[in-house]
């Protein structure tokens, strides 16, 4: 069994939330279930992905509002909502309606650029300002300024029998502190850095200056602690997808060990013209997946997690999954539940 110097913090799990077309009720319930059971086997923290006309969750923000109402202590966290199909300015109030209700565990992560498939669905998301949207940085920065509680509008004050706040409202004090960027490339690292934000690195990044993943992850996990008031106290999350099979049936290992096979050839080089590396999936007992772990060299500079789970798999699935990473692969690698 690896021996961790550096003891894991902090472990949490990341969800798509997949569903049936023709009965969405039942994965949003999945999902949902899901998050209670992770609290109950002690993780740190829930994380659920954002997807787009597309059968997972289109709406992370009203997931995790309805998590709150059934959890107490685990955080909740977004990875990633694309602010390329937000208005900052209504976001931040979701933002912080949800991080209220949750008393303080929301945890949005968030990425820029434009929105997937583009052309395809311009017509319908900006029918009339497609030209004018601006999917830099400087959306993240609006979010900032709203979340941070800076002016909204050039008036304070009562009208009639209305009071009107300049800012975002409700505000929530602490919720800037928790915004997350999900970076793939290193000038992403070094802006989340240079803007306080913490840091989201995945299983995909972009092959700029190696062909290595983890070579390049660690590349921006070091850029961005450099750019980063905190330094080396920088928080930094690292997301791979990670398959225990302590607790699997024989039928579960055979089709989980088919699945990342079918995945692999996709690691061995760039993909498309954004060259961009995937990191293998890890699957087998935990203690080969910590030993594989601790032989990656950006997991080693960071004490926080939240593992992937593989798409597609079934709710029985998750469960076993989520159980061998919380009593036998998070102990592995030093962890200890929080269940207080």
């Amino acid at each position: 069994m690896p021996d961790p110097s550096a003891p894991l913090r902090k472990l949490g799990f990341l969800t798509i939330g997949l569903f049936d077309r023709d009965d969405p009720a039942r994965g949003h319930e999945s999902t949902l279930a899901i998050i209670e059971l992770g609290e109950q086997l002690g993780f740190d923290s829930a994380w659920v992905r954002h997807r787009h006309l597309q059968y997972g969750i289109s709406s992370p923000v009203a997931v995790l509002a309805a998590a709150t109402q059934r959890t107490s202590r685990i955080e909740l966290g977004t990875a990633v909502i694309p602010l390329g199909w937000e208005n900052p300015l209504r976001l931040a109030e979701d933002l912080a309606t949800v991080d209220l209700l949750s008393g303080g565990r929301l945890n949005p992560g968030l990425s820029v650029g434009p929105p997937m498939r583009w052309d395809d669905v311009r017509p319908a998301l900006y029918p009339d300002t497609a030209d004018a949207e601006d999917f830099s940085y400087a959306r993240v920065e609006r979010l900032l300024r709203f979340v941070r509680g800076e002016a909204a509008s050039a008036f304070r004050g009562t009208e009639g029998i209305e009071e009107f706040s300049e800012r975002v409202e409700p505000h929530s004090p602490g919720l800037a502190r928790r915004l997350w960027y999900g970076g793939a490339s290193l000038r992403s690292a070094q802006w989340a850095g240079e803007h306080g934000m913490n840091f989201l690195t995945s299983s995909v990044v972009r092959a700029e200056q190696s062909e290595n993943f983890a070579e390049i992850q660690l590349s921006h996990v070091r850029a961005f602690r450099e750019r980063h008031p905190d330094g080396a106290a920088a928080r930094v999350s690292q997301g791979l997808v990670v398959i225990p099979t302590d607790g699997a049936t024989a039928e579960q290992r055979a089709r989980y060990e088919a699945y990342v096979q079918s995945r692999t050839p996709r690691t061995t080089a760039p993909q498309g013209p954004g060259r961009m590396m995937f990191a293998v999936d890890l699957v087998g007992s935990s203690e080969q997946i910590a030993e594989r772990l601790y032989a990656n060299p950006a997991f080693r500079e960071i004490d926080e997690v939240a593992f992937a789970l593989p798409f597609s798999f079934a709710h029985d699935d998750y469960v076993q999954i989520l159980t061998d990473i919380s009593t036998r692969l998070g102990p592995a690698l030093g962890w200890r539940p929080s269940n207080g």
